[in-house]
């Protein structure tokens, strides 16, 4: 039995036992090292690229939950569950204030429009200015899940109940709300919400992709990305558990027990698809979509033909993150805080870092060249690229 299969076990009678205290985590890492499979050993390469901590930094540790930091131009907001809220000077990692939230925490840092938003278990959402000054406090109708979005004076956000928020950045107000039922039986994720072209994208359980409108949240379509099937209602999940990505042209998704698929933006049809089950997510480039599977596979598909390029599968059971592009590389964090990196051509292993030792569990984020990654450990690290 696998460690997914085990966990939607215990889910399905959290959810008849009316149970509300379940982290919302990626369940591929619910298990971390307690998974029934050994992680494979981690082969030796000859490095192409040179990945050194720049600096690092500690804050509260996950307990869980898919915290990830916030970036500015010239400043790092970060978080753990214990609702302490830390800022640090991007080039140098020293701490540059420190407040606190007053809560427990269960999604964060969104940073932007000189406001910083963080969300706890008991629904509700708040954000600080940027010397970590409350501004204001919104209860929403659950558990916040995923990183919130601040985008043109709107934050966004999305809790476990199925509903979508839009709010006013500036006093959080509600602008729009969009409701979704979800079936008896789901995954809880941190997926997040895509927010680009006057668009809000977002993955639902049941295999669902919509696209609201971001000014006033109207329905501009949806799409399946996954269609339940099975004798059981374990085998019928097929949940979007991660955030959509998209380039210009083009939104892709990618569901457990589904497949990845990739629709045209504007209208929602479907370009191509592939039967490729995932918790973790996707990256997208001028080339390709990036996806990781739920057997810790890296997979590039060609992004016009959903055709196969290459496939990284030496990392089996190492919980892999969502792919991350940055610079002439691919990197993926791992349940023991290893991050990788695969060279775009062939996957082929270019480099490696190791953090603290404990669970990357949010994708990797690409900044200034490097990479920002925090641990379940509440490690925050900034890894600089060499050649």
């Amino acid at each position: 039995m696998s460690p997914l299969y085990r966990l939607s076990s215990v889910l399905l009678v959290a959810s008849l036992a009316g149970c509300s205290s379940l982290p919302s985590v990626n369940p591929m890492n619910w298990f971390g090292s307690a998974g029934t499979e050994k992680p494979a050993a981690l082969t030796e390469f000859k490095p192409r690229v040179s990945v050194k901590t720049g600096w690092q930094a500690k804050v509260g540790a996950a307990q869980g939950y898919a915290f990830a930091p916030a970036f500015t131009d010239k400043r790092i907001f970060a978080t753990g569950h214990d609702g302490q809220l830390h800022q640090f000077n991007a080039a140098t990692g020293a701490s540059s204030g420190q407040s606190s939230v007053g809560s427990k925490l269960s999604a964060g840092v969104a940073a932007g429009d000189d406001i910083e938003v963080v969300g706890t278990l008991k629904g509700q959402l708040l954000a600080f200015d940027g010397s970590g000054k409350a501004l204001w406090k919104i209860q929403l109708s659950s558990e916040v899940l995923g990183v919130p979005q601040v985008v043109s004076g709107i934050v966004i956000a999305r809790t476990a109940d199925g509903h979508i928020y839009a709010l006013d950045a500036k006093d959080g107000s509600q602008k729009w709300m969009y409701e979704r039922s979800l079936p008896a039986l789901s995954l809880r994720s941190q997926a997040g919400l895509l927010v680009t072209r006057g668009g809000v994208f977002a993955g639902f359980a049941g295999g669902k992709l919509v696209a609201l409108a971001l000014d006033n949240g109207t329905l501009g379509w949806e799409a399946n990305v996954a269609v339940p099937k099975g004798a059981s209602e374990i085998e019928r999940i097929a949940d979007i558990t991660s955030t959509p990505v998209a380039d210009g042209s083009q939104v892709c998704a990618t569901a457990y027990q589904g497949r990845v698929a990739c629709f045209d933006l504007r209208s929602g049809n479907l370009l191509w698809s592939r039967d490729i089950s995932s918790t973790a997510g996707l990256a997208i480039d001028d080339n390709n979509v990036y996806v990781t599977d739920t057997r810790d596979a890296v997979i590039a598909l060609e992004k016009t033909s959903g055709r196969s390029v290459w496939k990284q599968d030496t990392l089996r059971a190492r919980h892999l993150t969502a792919p991350a592009r940055v610079g002439n590389y691919l990197a993926v964090g791992d349940l023991q805080g290893y991050v990788h990196l695969l060279a775009l051509d062939d996957g082929s292993f270019a480099g490696r870092a190791a953090t603290d030792g404990s669970p990357i569990i949010s994708t990797p984020q690409a900044h200034n060249g490097g990479l920002l990654v925090q641990t379940a450990n509440g490690g925050v690290y900034a890894l600089t690229l060499q050649p």
